[in-house]
């Protein structure tokens, strides 16, 4: 299982350590400590199965020997308390094998350590668990001081830096997510901490082989006791809460599949009890929902967090849809105008989709190829919004993005993340004359997007998504964007006219129509694709060729683009360098960045990593340095703005002649110079080929691809997200799913009518399902006596002819009434999970009854009361239930208000009675009649269980004193006032055995 570790400690004196001997262990190898004259024998030591020394250029080949290099780090320290090297450990992924895991830590030690200028003792181990499943891991030994050709030298500081440390864990996520994607792995690796992904759990410390063989034999080991502490009691609270692990799960990834889950449960359980309680809970979760198979036959799931989520989305675009009143009068005559006074000449396709986002509706969808001039037509339609009085506001993922919308068309721009925060102060809310225009909406997971739409559907604002599905996909789960064009219809711009050349606007079209192949092949034919024996040569080539072109054509724009921010790293470093080299800087300037240090000169490009409103610059702005010290530093801005800043203020900046293709999507330059890497995809390809205005070079090694053939077969693979809604829901199969996932033997009987006749819920209120004198134990999924009372009696009564609204209750768009919503859906998920449970005929597991009894509490404790009324909701129409379950709680939220007015009026309680009370009565005159004296007994029964809870109403029993004769008393009214409490019931009780007797003796 591909799980990220990656830590780093230091081996000293202080704490008893030797490196000879910390080496001699990590090797298992037998090493002579000079200084305690001793050997170090672990050649016993098992999993074991790669060790080299590797040198940084110029360091001596005697260090290459395990035994001298050590011994030479022990002479070269004489503090008692000396700190002596730097240990790094870090996770392989399972799904690699021994060949590819070695090669894979070999790969990550010379680029992160060697190159920088480290002694690195690297060993991989390839231990088995107790489970039979093996641990891969590497250890790595590291020198703290520089290395030269007579031996080692001063300690380097800087490489004892968190911010190094920090700069290592990214880099080695995106090794390993680079080679997983490279071997068509599906699995992936997260460097940031549980907190950091939102995940409620606490994160493990890792423990070797060593702290494991200490607790088999009961010995004090703290590190591995507190790994297994944290293992186990993440394992408790996900049995407790599944939904912790769906919300785990579904953060980048709208649906999953069993192999999913199960790693993460292995990651967060102790031993194979736990995993497998663990694994019971989260498949026994109300909240888990069964999607299906997938194209390649797999079982699919998703969380029903995901499912309500997509549906709220699904709502709050549909009512923009259906709601007008941002519409603009016909464009002609701006077009006209506009062409005439900016000589600006918009394509047909451009001026069909002005016409389209400019119309009555509320939501607008454009779906535009890469460089088909989007910003250009929003320009226009900025003016003629404008000029009708409306405030259009620009928004995106990224910052660049956002600069590369307002750039284009003029639309003040920022990224949504800072939108939303000052959204959740209570500044800058969305109003109804504001129109808001989102860029690369392609890249919005669905939870985002659903805020957002929400946000303008209640603020009564129109939305603009703009992007292109076919680009990057969104970081977070789902394909948002993708699905409402599907759904509400797009204007399509496939026109491309930011390439200069024909040639290249038709490559462009084939890389938005996944024909990456064509496009590479043309490329290839016009010597735009550059083949090397190695990355490294072919990253050498990319430079050479970036610097010969900007020393031909200083005035043109353009930019180096690849995967991973550790290549960024090396290519900004190489640019540099090339610069330095032509004497194009000043002097250098250390400075302590957000990254770690870095060496920034006048005339460095320079990038900014962090949206900083006071400066005015936003994550991925780009500029170049006017001034720089130690302390502050001077910027002029690719948009002609200067701005100066102290570093201690903000110190989020980088050099900036490479960037991430994931950083460029929005970004148009002259010329593109394109580092072709294994984790790259048909998304990521056609963002990076599809930059440039005048040119592109794409270059790779031969070591990541052996030809252009598998250049192009890495690069035209699919990897676009999918949506929960993709997968069509069969209810009936979610049931009888439902049932077998949970290990429940038999066939749900499903019936042929919706209706159930009630639920008793199981938390504090189990009590309510009696309410008005109504039986609990009739819960019914089909057949049987309790279909047959449903078709005897009426199912609505009092509330025929209500119309129930598809719309969430008014007033359901404050906080606390949007928390109440949850409440319900979530009340509703785990009533219905128990009634599945029912339904199959077996008893309701612990955590079910947990859940609901949980779900309740959070409702009473929102609105007190709550969970009565929507068990009387229930009780009058079971449909309700399953509605509210999938997310629709519009229906059961109105018959609940309906149930708090007759919970909180006596004489509402007085109508329902009597209407009840005549219906069993009429009821049971009928089967009487028809000879069914059973089912007379039953409602019989029931109307002496109504007659007994007037002793608990005595408000509705005072009332019900002036209207005995529509309960058909035969008592004159006089005596009926004068009855005590209680007395009525007891009298009703008694008729009923009078009318009993008189039917008898007929």
């Amino acid at each position: 299982m591909a799980i990220y570790h990656f830590s780093a400690k230091v081996i000293s004196r202080a704490n008893g350590s030797s490196a000879v001997a910390s080496a001699a262990y990590r090797s298992a190898s037998e090493l002579h400590d000079e200084r305690l004259g001793r050997n170090h024998d672990f050649s016993n030591k098992a999993g074991v199965v790669h060790s080299e020394v590797r040198l940084p250029e110029g360091a001596p080949a005697r260090l290459n020997d395990r035994a001298c290099l050590w011994n030479e780090v022990e002479a070269g320290e004489k503090r008692k308390d000396a700190q002596l090297a730097r240990e790094v450990e870090f996770s392989i992924p399972r799904e690699l094998d021994q060949k590819q895991g070695i090669q894979l830590a070999r790969d990550f030690v010379e680029k992160a350590f060697v190159k920088r200028g480290m002694v690195a003792d690297l060993n991989v181990h390839w231990d088995i668990g107790k489970d039979g499943s093996p641990k891969p891991h590497a250890h790595v030994m590291l020198s703290m001081r520089e290395v030269g050709p007579d031996g080692f030298g001063q300690k380097v500081r800087e490489w004892n830096s968190n911010a190094l440390l920090k700069e290592w864990r990214e880099a080695w996520a995106d090794h390993v997510n680079e080679r997983l994607a490279a071997l068509d792995i599906g699995a992936r690796i997260d460097h940031r901490t549980l907190e950091a992904q939102g995940i409620e759990l606490e994160p493990q410390h890792k423990i070797g082989p060593a702290g494991s063989r200490r607790l088999d034999r009961g010995e004090d080991a703290d590190r591995a006791d507190d790994h297994v502490r944290i293992a186990r009691e993440n394992g408790e609270k996900i049995i407790a809460r599944p939904e912790i692990a769906l919300d785990a799960i579904t953060r980048q990834q709208a649906t999953f599949t069993r192999r999913d889950l199960a790693q993460f449960a292995f990651r967060h359980s102790d031993g194979k009890d736990q995993f497998d309680q663990v694994m019971s809970a989260v498949r026994s979760a109300p909240e888990l929902v069964a999607l299906g198979k997938d194209g390649r036959g797999e079982d699919r799931f998703t969380s029903q967090d995901m499912i309500d989520t997509e549906q709220r989305l699904e709502c709050a675009a549909d009512r923009l849809a259906n709601r007008v009143g941002h519409g603009l009068p016909a464009m002609e005559q701006s077009l006209r105008s506009t062409a005439g006074s900016e000589g600006l000449v918009l394509g047909s396709q451009q001026e069909a989709a002005l016409a389209h986002i400019t119309g009555d509706k509320d939501i607008a969808i454009v779906v535009g190829y890469a460089g088909t001039g989007k910003s250009a037509m929003l320009g226009v339609a900025r003016d003629e919004w404008e000029r009708a009085g409306y405030q259009v506001r620009g928004a995106a993922l990224s910052g660049i993005a956002a600069e590369g919308l307002e750039g284009g068309s003029g639309i003040a721009s920022r990224t949504i993340a800072s939108m939303e925060y000052q959204w959740d102060h209570g500044r800058e809310l969305l109003g109804p004359r504001d129109v808001l225009v989102i860029d690369e909406a392609g890249m919005i997971g669905t939870r985002q997007m659903e805020r957002v739409l929400s946000a303008a559907e209640r603020a009564g604002a129109k939305v603009v998504l703009v992007g292109d599905a076919e680009q990057l996909q969104a970081i977070e789960a789902g394909a948002a964007f993708r699905a409402l064009a599907e759904r509400h219809g797009a204007a399509e711009i496939s026109e491309v006219r930011r390439q200069h050349e024909g040639w290249q606007r038709d490559a462009t079209r084939a890389l938005a129509t996944g024909r990456t192949g064509e496009a590479v092949h043309a490329y290839a034919e016009h010597g735009m694709v550059q083949a090397a024996d190695t990355r490294d040569e072919a990253r050498a080539e990319l430079v050479d060729q970036w610097d010969a072109q900007r020393s031909a054509d200083p005035d043109k724009t353009r930019i180096i683009l690849t995967h991973t921010n550790a290549e960024v790293r090396d290519l900004n470093l190489a640019a540099r360098d090339r610069l330095r080299g032509a004497g194009e800087l000043g002097d250098d300037v250390r400075v302590a960045a957000e990254r770690g240090p870095r060496e920034f000169a006048s005339g460095d490009r320079i990038m900014f990593l962090k949206n900083e409103r006071g400066l005015g610059v936003k994550n991925g702005s780009l500029g170049k340095v006017e001034r720089v010290s130690p302390d502050s530093m001077a910027v002029r801005l690719d948009d002609g703005r200067s701005v100066a800043f102290d570093l201690k203020d903000y110190a989020h900046v980088d050099h900036g002649y490479a960037a991430t293709i994931h950083k460029s999507q929005g970004v148009t330059v002259d010329q593109a110079h394109v580092l072709a890497t294994p984790g790259m995809d048909r998304h990521s390809a056609y963002v990076a080929l599809s930059r440039h205005r005048d040119g592109v070079q794409l270059h790779y090694g031969r070591d990541d691809f052996t030809d252009q053939r598998e250049l192009v077969r890495t690069l035209a693979r699919e990897r676009a997200k999918d949506m929960a809604s993709d997968y069509p829901r069969d209810r009936d199969m979610e049931v009888r799913d439902f049932a077998k996932r949970r290990g429940l033997s038999g066939e749900i009987r499903l019936s042929d009518a919706p209706e159930r006749q009630g639920v008793e819920f199981l938390g504090p209120r189990r009590g309510s399902s009696r309410q008005m004198g109504e039986d609990p134990r009739t819960i019914s999924r089909g057949g049987g006596e309790g279909k047959a009372a449903a078709e005897r009696q009426p199912r609505r009564g009092m509330f025929d002819g209500l119309k129930l609204s598809a719309e969430p209750a008014k007033g359901a768009t404050r906080p606390q009434e949007r928390a109440f919503v949850r409440a319900v859906e979530r009340t509703s998920r785990s009533a219905e999970a128990v009634l599945q449970a029912h339904a199959s005929g077996r008893p309701v597991l612990e955590h079910q009854k947990v859940a609901l009894e949980r779900a309740t509490q959070a409702l009473d404790q929102i609105r007190p009361g709550a969970s009565r009324d929507l068990s009387a909701a229930v009780q009058r129409d079971p449909a309700l239930l399953r509605q509210a379950a999938a997310g629709r709680s519009g229906p059961m939220m109105d018959v609940m208000a309906q149930e708090a007015r007759v919970r909180a009026d006596p004489n509402l309680r007085a109508d329902r009675f009597v209407e009840r009370w005549q219906g069993l009565s009429a009821e049971r005159d009928r089967l009487y009649r028809a000879g069914d004296m059973a089912g007379r007994e039953k409602a019989g029964q029931q109307m002496a269980g109504m007659a007994k809870s007037l002793e608990r109403d005595p408000q509705m029993e005072a009332i019900l004193r002036g209207r005995i004769r529509e309960l058909g008393l035969e008592i004159g009214m006089n005596r009926a006032r004068d009855m005590s409490g209680g007395e009525l019931g007891r009298q009703l009780t008694h008729d009923l055995g009078i009318g009993r007797d008189r039917g008898l003796s007929r």
